[in-house]
């Protein structure tokens, strides 16, 4: 276990979740806001997507009591990605992380906003980040409000930042400041 905040309790990837993932991510609700309903994923994808990488990413399950319901993953930024996002000056340990609830049973139920914050308190005082960064949609408002009722702020808009659904849509960076948890 990595971590366990309350009833979410969040875990390594492990083999045996490659079927939960591609469940999770064939489901045109869950890939509305991740991936993109153009992207269902198969086995293949999902081992290619979310096993075989090159970066240091942790990638892990999140589950509510006993049951996996999502997905979080959180990596130190990368030298390209900090000039990127404007942080090729700044000092510190700066991470990045991603995640979703594939369970939509479990949605708008508080869970999203635990998860997020528990994450955030685990990468400050376990990896001591300075900062940790997301960059979402400017449309998910839905996600915006939990990322900024979890102390997040927006700190520039990323025209044309990601591939969604046949198209380049605008991301916001958000960042989270340790030092003001």
């Amino acid at each position: 276990m990595l971590f366990t905040a309350n009833r979410i309790h969040v875990r390594p990837l492990r083999d045996s979740d490659a079927t939960l993932l591609v469940t999770w991510l064939s489901d045109p609700e869950v890939l509305r806001y991740y991936e993109g309903r153009d992207r269902p994923h198969d086995l293949a994808m999902v081992q290619k997507h979310f096993y075989g990488r090159s970066r240091d990413i942790t990638p892990c399950i999140v589950e509510y009591d006993d049951t996996a319901i999502g997905y979080i993953q959180y990596y130190s930024l990368a030298e390209e990605e900090r000039q990127e996002y404007g942080y090729e000056e700044s000092e510190g340990r700066i991470f990045g992380m991603d995640q979703f609830i594939g369970a939509t049973e479990y949605w708008n139920k508080g869970i999203g906003t635990e998860l997020v914050q528990a994450m955030a308190r685990h990468l400050t005082t376990e990896h001591h980040a300075d900062k940790i960064v997301m960059d979402p949609q400017t449309w998910n408002e839905r996600a915006l409000k939990v990322y900024e009722k979890c102390g997040f702020h927006k700190v520039k808009l990323l025209p044309q930042h990601e591939y969604h659904e046949g198209e380049m849509r605008d991301c916001w960076l958000i960042e989270y400041k340790a030092n003001q948890a």
